[in-house]
C-alpha cells in the first residue's frame, strides 16, 4: 500500500511585501517531517513545493502525481499553506456565485479552483484514504484585524484586487457575509481539516522564534502531546480549543465521513 504526500508552502508572492507570509514554508516542512518521522512515509514519496516552485502548473502536476495509480488501501496526504482567494464562478455550481481557490505563486494569472480539486479527487478509486490539511482561507479581509495580540499576525486571505482580478460589488464585505454550499459529508472521498470557516481568516503568526500558521502550530502541539496517536475528531476538538484560548478568531472545520473522523490520523 502506497503512502504519498504533497506539501505546499508559499510565503513569498510577487506583490509588495505587505502581502507576504512568514509561516507557510515552515508549515510545509513541518508536515513533511512529521509524516516521514512518525507515519512511515518514505522521503522519496513526499514532494514539497515552496515559494516560486509552487506555480499552478507544478501544483496541478504534483496533485496528479499524488493521485496517479492510487489503489484501495493507499494513504494520500495533501497539505497547503498559502494565501487563499476566490473568483467569480463560471460553471454556476456555487451557491454564492464564487469559486474558492488556492493561490499558487503565480496567482495573478492562475488560481487552483475548488472545481479543479474536486475533479481530481473524483477520479480516486474507492478505498483510497485522502487527507487534506488546508492552512489558508478563502474568505476574510486583510483589514479584518480581530483581536491582534501579535504585531506579526497576518491573514492568509488574498483579496482578488491585489492580484489584478475584477472587484465585484460588495467584495469588501465578503469577509463576514461569505456563504458556501455544503456538500454531503457522507459522500466525500476525502477528509478535510481546514483552518477556518467560510466567514473567517486563517492566521499566520510568530510562536516563540518560529513562524507558522496557527492551525499547523497547534495541530503539531496536540499531535506531539498525544504521542502521535489521536483521531481526527479529537485533533479537531483540541486544536479548536487552543485557538480560542490563544485569541485566534478562527474555527477549524473537519469535513468527511463520520467513520473517517473517528480514525487515527494518517492511518
Amino acid at each position: 500500500m502506497a503512502r504519498k504526500a504533497l506539501c505546499i508552502g508559499i510565503n513569498d508572492y510577487p506583490y509588495e511585501d505587505a502581502f507576504d507570509l512568514r509561516g507557510c514554508v515552515n508549515d510545509a516542512k513541518a508536515w513533511s517531517t512529521l509524516l516521514t518521522s512518525q507515519y512511515d512515509f518514505a522521503a522519496s514519496d513526499v514532494k514539497i513545493l515552496l515559494d516560486d516552485t509552487a506555480k499552478k502548473k507544478e501544483v496541478v502536476k504534483g496533485l496528479k502525481e499524488l493521485m496517479a495509480g492510487a489503489q484501495k488501501g493507499d494513504v494520500l496526504v495533501f497539505t497547503n499553506s498559502s494565501h487563499g482567494s476566490y473568483e467569480v464562478d463560471e460553471s454556476k455550481d456555487e451557491v454564492d456565485g464564487y469559486d474558492e481557490a488556492i493561490c499558487p505563486y503565480d496567482c495573478d494569472a492562475n488560481l487552483v479552483l475548488d472545481d479543479e480539486l474536486r475533479e481530481l479527487i473524483g477520479g480516486l478509486p474507492d478505498g483510497v484514504r485522502l487527507y487534506v490539511l488546508s492552512d489558508s482561507c478563502h474568505s476574510g479581509s486583510l483589514t479584518r484585524a480581530g483581536r491582534r495580540t501579535s504585531k506579526f499576525r497576518r491573514s492568509r486571505f488574498l483579496n482578488p484586487a491585489v492580484r489584478g482580478a475584477p472587484v465585484v460589488a460588495n467584495a469588501a464585505t465578503r469577509g463576514v457575509k461569505r456563504k458556501k454550499e455544503k456538500f454531503p459529508e457522507e459522500g466525500m472521498r476525502e477528509l478535510i481539516l481546514s483552518g477556518c470557516n467560510p466567514r473567517q481568516s486563517s492566521w499566520d503568526d510568530q510562536f516563540g522564534d518560529v513562524f507558522h500558521g496557527a492551525l499547523t502550530f497547534f495541530a503539531h502541539q496536540v499531535i506531539r502531546e498525544a504521542q502521535y496517536k489521536i483521531s481526527w475528531a479529537d485533533l479537531h476538538k483540541k486544536v479548536t480549543a487552543l485557538l480560542t484560548d490563544n485569541m485566534f478568531e478562527q474555527t477549524p472545520q473537519l469535513e468527511g465521513k463520520k467513520a473517517a473522523k473517528g480514525q487515527q490520523i494518517f492511518l
